[in-house]
């Protein structure tokens, strides 16, 4: 360690100078499936569930299937209700929801309702396993506004193979404040969902699981991008302006989104609801379980491509993450033509988006009460184990413990999470249970389109992000929530931690 170097900075350098080593030779995959894009996307079908005394109940199946993703050829997958991925499920703000939730695979497996705020009991992690054959059944009440969340597997060091497989997908809550904003609300027609997603598949057309000492340091990721589970999908497009709710559903790959032809676009939500006003911007960076909620101008009879492109210059705060950073973060960002829009000849009229969105509080760090750290570091996998440097994934130090508790959170009580990156990739991090406030990034303010309710937030290498996080409506000392690394095999190797609310 050289003088007036801190550990971070060390850490930082060290683990780039390794993996450079590991990945030097290694080129990522970009292969496209084909030169065209001639599928319509598909789109998940809405499942509103049944009101029966006035719970709305939904019934799910965990199951085994196969796929077409290519003509004539079928790939053994896991679904919600179908072969690939699951339903949209739609709710509302202050309904009570019920989940029967039946478990038809040949393994354990867990459903987690990503971004909810409710019960732990309920969250659906690791602490509520649903056996082959067995049946889980969680009600809670809907206390988010208007939003893009999703569901998916968060089966403890198997997450990643299930969601891999198909295990997800996603959840409109609706509210009285969506109904009364004159924006694009037509399912499937100006308000459409897309699952960001790639894959790896054999030449038989199979697509299995096989994590190699790459995959596991990098992250899952494949040269095939999947959009609904389609491959190279178009969106006929019959209005103005098209609404588009786009997940990363991806197991490692950040997406840094942008329009073939470099056109602007408006965001209007982030992952826990509308934003305060509309972002306008013509790059979106979303990784792994962040979503984002767009709207986009076409006019009659063109084309243009929905991409993801690489983030160049773009990086946290760090010092000597060096060549090996570099390259590793370039590993988590691949380039590839995701979809395509094509405007008919004659295009209904829209309304423009309006001005304001939301009521969105105010943020003040005085409001805060505690401030607790978070340093996610990963020292010892791949080439520094084989160089005898320590551990793997962990968080302050430790690897997720099922039987270790590692915060305690008081009940209506704001803290400040400091989210602290100490190795050379970018790390999703994402908190059960809440959505928070982002204060800043190495002491700057956070873009617009940052500005509004979060779940998951991208850590820069070297860069420290400070949160405004509260937990307002259950306690249970016993059972835990998670708090983890969201590149799902970082959080299967260990980078995730468990807190309760007291």
């Amino acid at each position: 360690m050289k003088p007036n170097q801190t550990r971070r900075e060390f850490l930082l350098g060290s683990t780039a100078l390794a993996l450079t080593l590991f990945f030097g030779s290694r080129e990522p995959l970009h292969a496209q499936s084909s030169s065209s894009f001639d599928t319509p996307v598909a789109i998940p079908p809405e499942d509103g569930g049944t009101l029966v005394d006035g719970v709305r109940e939904f019934t799910l199946s965990l199951q085994s299937g196969k796929t077409e993703f290519f003509e004539g050829v079928q790939t053994d997958t896991m679904g919600i209700n179908g072969s690939y991925l699951g339903p949209v499920l739609r709710m509302r703000t202050g309904e009570t929801v019920r989940f029967d939730v039946t478990n038809t695979l040949a393994i354990e497996s867990t459903l987690h309702w990503h971004g909810l705020n409710l019960p732990a009991s309920t969250d659906g992690g690791p602490h509520q396993p649903i056996e082959p054959g067995g049946t889980w059944s969680p009600s809670f009440k809907i206390h988010d506004v208007a939003s893009t969340m999703w569901y998916h597997s968060h089966q403890l060091h198997q997450t990643a193979s299930q969601v891999w497989a198909g295990l997800a997908g996603m959840i409109i809550i609706d509210d009285e404040v969506s109904d009364d904003l004159d924006i694009p609300s037509t399912y499937g027609v100006d308000d459409i969902p897309l699952v960001l997603q790639d894959r790896r598949f054999n030449r038989d057309g199979s697509m299995p699981y096989e994590a190699s000492m790459h995959d596991e340091m990098a992250g899952m990721s494949g040269n095939v991008p999947l959009i609904n589970g389609t491959v190279r999908p178009y969106v006929d497009v019959s209005t103005e302006k098209l609404r588009l709710r786009l997940l990363n559903g991806a197991n490692a790959s950040i997406y840094n989104l942008a329009f073939s032809d470099g056109r602007s676009f408006v965001q209007i939500a982030s992952d826990g609801g509308f934003l305060g006003q509309p972002a306008e911007m013509s790059e979106l960076l979303l990784a792994p379980g962040e979503r984002a909620e767009i709207i986009v101008d076409f006019t009659q009879n063109e084309r243009v491509i929905l991409e993801s492109k690489a983030l160049g210059g773009r990086r946290g705060g760090g010092q000597g993450m060096g060549m090996g950073g570099g390259m590793m973060m370039a590993e988590q960002n691949p380039q590839f033509q995701l979809v395509e829009f094509r405007a008919a000849d004659t295009l209904e009229p829209l309304a423009e988006v309006p001005d304001k969105l939301a009521e969105l509080p105010r943020i003040s760090e005085t409001q805060a009460t505690k401030t607790r750290e978070f340093l996610l570091e990963m020292p010892g996998m791949g080439p520094l184990r084989m160089l005898g440097m320590g551990g793997g994934f962990t968080i302050n130090g430790n690897a997720m413990k099922m039987r270790r508790v590692d915060e305690v959170v008081k009940l209506g009580e704001t803290e400040i999470w400091e989210i602290v990156n100490a190795g050379p990739m970018i790390h999703p991090f994402h908190i059960h249970n809440t959505q928070f406030r982002l204060l800043d990034r190495d002491g700057l303010l956070p873009g617009p389109n940052e500005a509004g309710l979060k779940d998951t937030v991208v850590v820069f290498p070297g860069e420290r992000v400070r949160l405004l996080v509260r937990f307002d409506h259950y306690t249970d000392p016993e059972r835990p929530y998670m708090y983890h690394c969201h590149i799902l095999e970082h959080e299967d190797a260990g980078m995730m931690g468990q807190f309760t609310v007291v």
